[in-house]
């Protein structure tokens, strides 16, 4: 299951946490009936309730517009009341889980939708066989993004890419993820490529400048992909062929895994296409360095810190080595 915020349904402080939800919901959505479809009511309920609500509050929450609606000053109080009335009703309800000692409860995990694809899966399944009364939420986000919900308390657990941008976040290594080539088994790449000579790790190699003549897929450049390619070539003096430069690390990775062209992706992605080739980066191997990091200064479920346990049994540098 796939949530964009934490939800809650209860009573809280004379709000239903499930209105505060839909304060929410308008606030991330930027919509009124972008919301409501995420809400699954309908759009005329919606603003009922925040015409209701912001009559009862004498201040106008939202201001209306042609592409939607955007929160005025006296909207930004009531929008971090929500997520901070929710994310302390979520704490309440870790302390109270506790309780039933693993047998029931919920944990909220964070990943990017790149990596969580692949994987999220075995670990999940291993999960499930420990703990078959514990319900994982999965939020899929980008590491500055799941830091601020760590923050916040949204979120009880993530994945995230170190360095941690905020020092309140303390997390600790998971495992090291090279950035590599993807292609196909047919793709004419592979006649220049090399073997590594590693026992372990990505078995062949190519130097980025023999690519230069062929497609690429690439991510944008926000992206840490898209932004460790564009430092490669421009490093290696290199323009490289591509019509397709603002997509998804999935979709450039599988694009690549096709042999339709080249991709950059992260070798631990061999999880998910396990008929790619995987080619190391003559002289130009980036990595990044992937950690568990729980929410802090918060009280930590033990269904989080079982996960937690069950994500380093099966994604732990001391597991992936020998593989």
């Amino acid at each position: 299951m796939t949530m964009g915020r934490t939800h809650f349904y209860g009573k809280g402080d004379g709000m239903e946490l499930k209105e505060l939800n839909y304060l929410i919901a308008i606030a991330e959505e930027k919509s009124i009936s972008k919301a409501a479809e995420r809400l699954y009511m309908a759009q005329s309920s919606l603003s009922q309730f925040l015409s209701t609500l912001e009559a009862n509050l004498g201040n106008r929450l939202f201001v209306r517009q042609s592409t939607g609606v955007r929160p005025t000053e006296a909207g930004k109080i009531m929008i971090d009341y929500a997520y901070a009335t929710l994310a302390e009703f979520h704490r309440v309800q870790d302390e109270m889980q506790d309780i039933a000692r693993l047998e029931r409860g919920r944990v909220i995990l964070g990943i990017s939708g790149f990596r969580g694809s692949y994987l999220l899966p075995p670990v999940l399944n291993e999960f499930r066989k420990r703990y078959p009364g514990i319900h994982v939420n999965i939020v899929e986000q980008n590491s500055m993004a799941l830091e601020e919900m760590l923050l916040s308390g949204e979120i009880d657990i993530a994945v995230i890419v170190l360095p941690a941008s905020d020092q309140r976040i303390v997390s600790e290594f998971l495992m090291k993820d090279e950035i590599c080539l993807i292609t196909g088994k047919d793709h004419p790449i592979l006649k220049k490529a090399v073997n590594t000579g590693k026992d372990s790790g990505i078995p062949l190699m190519v130097n980025i400048r023999d690519t230069a003549e062929y497609e690429y897929y690439l991510s944008d450049y926000d992206t840490i992909l898209g932004r460790e390619a564009r430092k490669i070539f421009m490093k290696n003096g290199i323009v490289p062929v591509t019509y397709n430069e603002k997509l998804t690390a999935l979709f450039a990775a599988a694009m690549g895994a096709e042999g339709q062209g080249l991709a950059f992706t992260y070798y631990s992605s061999r999880r998910y296409f396990h008929d790619a080739v995987f080619l190391e980066i003559e002289g130009d191997a980036p990595s990044v360095e992937l950690a568990v990091a729980l929410s802090p200064g918060r009280y930590h479920s033990r269904a989080s810190l079982a996960l937690k346990e069950t994500i380093y049994d099966i994604l732990g540098d001391r597991k992936t080595a020998g593989e």
